[in-house]
C-alpha cells in the first residue's frame, strides 16, 4: 500500500513539473527565457501581449458556447436513455445495451469523414452547430447515468406512480436529485473533453466568430510575431486551461466519488 502510494506522488510529481515550468515561464520577462538561469523577476507584460495578439475573449465566448450546448444536449439524451436501460424491460435489452457501448471502442477521428459529409450536406460548414452536433450522444454518459438509476430503489418510482406521476416527472422529481454527483462528473468530463477538442473544431470552422480556443491558440502559436517568445505563448496556453483546472478543483471530491461508485456498483 505504501509502495502503491509513494508510486502515486512520484508520477503526480511528474505531470505536476512540466505544468509548473509553463506557470512560471509565463511571468517570466521575455529577456530571461533561455538565458539558463531562473530569474526571480515577474511581469504581467506576458498575458497582455498573449490577450491582445490574438482575440481570446471571442474564442472564450465560442468555446463556452460549443462545451455548454453540448453539455445540454448530452444530458437530455443520455438521462432519457440511461432510464429507458436501468428500469424499462423490453426484449433484446441488454443486447441492445452492449451495441450502444461499442461506440466506446470507436476514435471519433475515425468518423471524421462521414460526420464531415453529413454537416456538409445539411451546409452547416464554419458554424458552432457544426462542431456540437457529432457529440449529442454519449455512451459514457448514459453508462453512467445507467449505474446510478440501477442503484435506486424501485420503491420510489412505484410510490411516485401511485401519486399519479408519469416517466418524466419521476426522472425529474427522483431520479435526477438522487444522481446529482454523477451528473457533476459527467459534466467535467464532457467539458474538459469539448473544451480540448482540436481535430474537428480545426476541420469545420474556417473564421474567428465560430472557432473555438484550441484552433485560436494553435493559430496564435504559429503565427509570425510569436515564433520564438515562449513567454507569451506559455502565457497563452495558461490562459486556456485556468477555466479547466479551477473547475476540476472545486468539483473534485464530486468527480472522484462519483467514479468510485460506479466502478463499485
Amino acid at each position: 500500500m505504501k509502495l502503491m502510494r509513494l508510486s502515486m506522488y512520484v508520477l503526480g510529481a511528474l505531470w505536476l513539473v512540466p505544468f509548473i515550468w509553463v506557470f512560471l515561464t509565463s511571468f517570466q520577462p521575455r529577456e530571461t527565457i533561455g538565458s539558463g538561469l531562473f530569474q526571480f523577476t515577474y511581469t504581467l507584460d506576458n498575458y497582455t501581449s498573449a490577450w491582445s495578439g490574438a482575440p481570446f475573449l471571442q474564442y472564450y465566448l465560442n468555446t463556452t458556447i460549443i462545451v455548454l450546448g453540448i453539455l445540454s444536449v448530452q444530458l437530455f439524451t443520455a438521462t432519457l436513455a440511461a432510464y429507458v436501460f436501468a428500469k424499462m424491460e423490453f426484449k433484446g435489452k441488454e443486447i441492445l445495451f452492449v451495441l450502444f457501448l461499442v461506440q466506446l471502442m470507436v476514435p471519433n477521428e475515425a468518423l471524421i469523414v462521414p460526420n464531415f459529409q453529413i454537416i456538409s450536406d445539411f451546409s452547416l460548414i464554419d458554424t458552432k452547430l457544426a462542431v456540437m452536433m457529432p457529440y449529442f450522444m454519449t455512451a459514457l454518459g448514459v453508462f453512467l447515468l445507467r449505474q446510478q438509476f440501477k442503484s435506486i430503489p424501485a420503491e420510489l418510482e412505484e410510490a411516485a406512480r401511485i401519486d399519479g406521476c408519469g416517466p418524466l416527472r419521476i426522472i425529474t422529481k427522483i431520479y435526477l436529485p438522487l444522481s446529482v454527483p454523477t451528473y457533476v462528473a459527467f459534466s467535467l468530463v464532457s467539458v474538459s473533453t469539448h473544451w480540448n477538442n482540436f481535430l474537428w473544431p480545426l476541420i469545420v470552422t474556417n473564421s474567428e466568430k465560430n472557432r473555438p480556443i484550441t484552433v485560436g491558440l494553435s493559430l496564435f502559436s504559429g503565427s509570425y510575431e510569436t515564433g520564438a517568445q515562449f513567454a507569451v505563448l506559455t502565457a497563452a496556453t495558461i490562459i486556456v486551461v485556468a477555466p479547466l483546472l479551477l473547475a476540476f478543483l472545486i468539483f473534485q471530491r464530486q468527480f472522484m466519488n462519483s467514479f468510485m461508485q460506479t466502478g463499485i456498483k
